[in-house]
């Protein structure tokens, strides 16, 4: 069973299957369509207008009423009581009970829909560029302070990024995105390549030139609760960079703060409000006014809506989107959930204990996928319908990402691969080119260059024949595999 709250009370309860498919409130429909799942990639996101009331503010009668598109008079006259709507044992606090009939979860439909063909990019110089982006973090004894070993977090990175462009980073938690993130602003120093942001080579120039340098490149944090100063007014905040780097005055910097908030949806009212007033996403977009202060080329989202609700990520979503078609913006989008990354990002790079494995158009890596890390990551996406959830396979993988301190020989992923063989023990996979065009991937992984030679075709065409031991023909003809025990059934 599902119970779904709101504003401090239960609003509708059921089965799983009822709450996906047939909801009985207003606010679970606006949850459901506000997935990334349920909208074609780069189409904007349904939202929920308005916020949630705080808790001096909430309305006399149905609490949702100020922001449900169904709402009638008998809404607001008086509080509405949590019942039965529909047998067994089906609640909702709605007075439009039974009898309002309410969408469920779209999925179906929007796969159904097809999804066009990758436009072929228009060759642009790349705003950034990244060449053998190399951290390795040393590790100290305890008593001497000798260092004993050192964390390769991030280990001979590669990757470019146009104006107007969105690249989504992703992988498990400890695979070093957050890592590349600070080189490539340089709030760390790398220990080994090379960055470009404009021009300028980013890893070479000093701390006068550095600052200036900082005007073009901005970074947007995952915690908007810790990366605003509780102490500081909005004003003083987002109009922090202003005064910085122009030196305006304090009436000149609250001028361009409220043209700020504007852009990202906020009133002026707000400025001389402090971040506990605000809410999460309130939080997030006041970050995004002060990234956005000094007109940066390249925005660095690390992992900027991932402690945000699915109604409210669906806002910042549609306001990223925005900016970039407004403003020409590059994104480096930082993100755990593939979903949200297919729904924003032009191209996709994914990466595995230190390095990237598989980069490609965004489309392309998310329904083909050539890597079988990145087919695991695409098969662990959840799907918002009970049943089909249920039914479908997944790949499990075995075991947690290897330490960074004494990554595997070979290719990083043979120790947790269904495919492995004997190469990817000891050979470290040369990067390989699909194709040419707007579909190209690049991939590192040893399926593509040797044994079975997929050279460049989905894992999904990898054939029985060249199935490993413990693995059945049928799951290896459809490149569809769950790991339990050990084994691949």
């Amino acid at each position: 069973r599902v119970v779904v709250m709101y504003a401090g009370q239960i609003v509708e309860e059921s089965d799983l299957r009822g709450v996906f498919g047939r909801p009985q409130h207003p606010y679970t429909e606006g949850l459901l369509d506000s997935m990334p799942q349920v909208v074609l990639p780069g189409a904007p996101l349904r939202v929920i207008p308005g916020r949630v009331p705080n808790p001096d503010e909430f309305p006399a009668g149905c609490r949702f009423a100020p922001r449900c598109e169904h709402a009638v008079a008998e809404c607001s006259a008086a509080p509405v009581e949590l019942r039965i709507v529909a047998p067994p044992d089906v609640r909702a606090r709605c007075v439009r009970q039974p009898g309002l009939s309410l969408a469920g979860s779209r999925w179906s439909e929007t796969i159904a829909r097809p999804v066009p063909a990758p436009v072929a990019a228009v060759e642009r110089a790349p705003l950034l560029e990244v060449r053998g982006l190399t951290k390795y973090f040393p590790v100290q004894s305890s008593v001497l302070r000798r260092t004993v070993g050192e964390v390769r977090a991030v280990d001979g990175v590669d990757f470019d990024l146009a104006q107007g462009e969105t690249l989504g980073l992703v992988g498990e938690s400890g695979s070093g995105k957050s890592t590349v993130a600070r080189l490539v602003l340089r709030l760390i120093e790398p220990t080994a390549g090379v960055v470009h942001v404009n021009g300028r080579t980013i890893t070479a120039i000093q701390s006068k030139e550095l600052r200036g340098a900082r005007r073009d490149m901005q970074i947007v944090f995952q915690d908007p609760y810790s990366s605003l100063d509780p102490r500081a007014t909005i004003a003083e905040s987002v109009g922090e960079p202003l005064e910085v780097h122009e030196g305006l005055s304090r009436a000149d910097r609250d001028q361009r703060v409220i043209e700020l908030l504007d852009r990202v949806g906020l009133d002026k009212s707000m400025i001389r409000r402090y971040p506990h007033e605000f809410s999460g996403g309130q939080r997030q977009r006041i970050a995004i006014a002060r990234a956005l202060a000094l007109n940066p080329r390249l925005v660095i989202c690390d992992e900027a809506i991932s402690s945000l609700d699915v109604s409210t990520q669906s806002q910042v979503i549609n306001l990223l989107t925005d900016l970039q078609n407004d403003l020409g913006l590059a994104f480096l989008f930082i993100a755990h959930d593939l979903s949200v990354v297919r729904h924003l990002s032009h191209r996709i790079a994914v990466m595995y204990l230190g390095r990237i494995v598989e980069t490609g158009d965004a489309e392309e890596v998310y329904t083909r996928p050539r890597h079988p890390y990145t087919e695991a990551l695409l098969s662990a996406i959840p799907i918002p319908e009970p049943d089909v959830q249920r039914e479908r396979r997944r790949i499990v993988l075995q075991g947690d990402i290897p330490s960074p301190m004494h990554p595997p020989s070979g290719c990083r992923f043979h120790t947790r691969c269904p495919y492995v063989m004997d190469i990817c023990r000891t050979v470290d996979p040369p990067p390989y080119t699909t194709s040419t065009g707007a579909a190209a991937t690049t991939v590192a992984c040893h399926l593509h260059t040797g044994g079975p030679t997929l050279g460049g075709a989905p894992l999904a065409s990898l054939g029985a024949a060249h199935a490993t031991r413990g693995q059945s023909s049928n799951a290896r003809s459809t490149g569809v595999e769950q790991q339990q025990g050990g084994e691949i059934t």
